[in-house]
């Protein structure tokens, strides 16, 4: 077992044992509990009651935090040549077409998100050993094929984020960084979660959101009572 260090247990010892706190109250804990000397990233963890191996409990979505991730995203505009001067001023980082296409075959991701357009799918579709393993594969349902890519850049860049049930049903995000205000961290939080609750399947049963916990890069996770972010 690890040992742990002398910062580890003063967070712990702040964390009331058996304690489902309240959104707000888990963001004020969080910043009091993480100690890193960069500014970390806040995440929320939510467990639902779904089987992600039935196509129809597939929980996918995309979600705008009021406050953005606190992240600079690095967005590559894969559009044909009429949309390149509205991707750039959109704030896209990189923006073409073959040039990158061939970047990526020969390995280079050093992107955090690509948006392109439908037409131009079938060319990136021999891409996908490189990057679907990255998550970096456009997707309709994520927004990122688009006929309209210097809206897409926006989006992305002022804190438009997409997420997916993972196989364990647990969905997975940041919601900003440790530097964020209580109430920034709570907002972006409540969003999300007010997201994946409209997004509930038809055929899942039983309790939906089984358990919420916040947590920061190197701290502690923080449970939440679901009931404090129903409304």
């Amino acid at each position: 077992m690890t040992k742990l260090t002398k910062k580890q247990k003063l967070a712990l010892e702040k964390i009331e044992a058996g304690k489902s706190y309240s959104l707000n109250e888990a963001a004020k804990l969080v910043k009091e509990i993480t100690n890193t000397k960069f500014d970390a990233s806040v995440d929320v963890d939510v467990r639902l009651g779904v089987d992600p191996r039935k196509a129809n409990q597939m929980v996918r979505g995309v979600v705008s935090l009021p406050h953005g991730t606190g992240k600079t995203i690095r967005v590559l505009a894969l559009c044909t040549p009429d949309q390149e001067a509205a991707a750039k001023e959109a704030g896209a980082d990189y923006v073409g077409l073959d040039e990158y296409i061939d970047k990526i075959k020969a390995g280079w991701t050093d992107i955090d998100v690509i948006i392109t357009m439908p037409s131009i799918m079938g060319k990136i579709g021999a891409l996908g050993r490189v990057l679907g393993p990255r998550g970096l594969m456009p997707n309709p349902k994520s927004g990122t094929v688009t006929q309209d890519v210097a809206k897409a850049v926006k989006e992305v860049k002022s804190g438009k984020i997409d997420f997916k049930v993972d196989k364990f049903g647990i969905v997975h995000t940041s919601v900003g960084k440790v530097s964020f205000t209580p109430e920034q961290l709570t907002e972006n939080a409540h969003e999300f979660i007010q997201t994946l609750i409209k997004l509930k399947p038809t055929t899942a049963k039983g309790t939906y959101v089984k358990s919420i916990y916040l947590s920061s890069t190197m701290s502690p996770g923080i449970k939440i009572d679901p009931k404090s972010v129903e409304n």
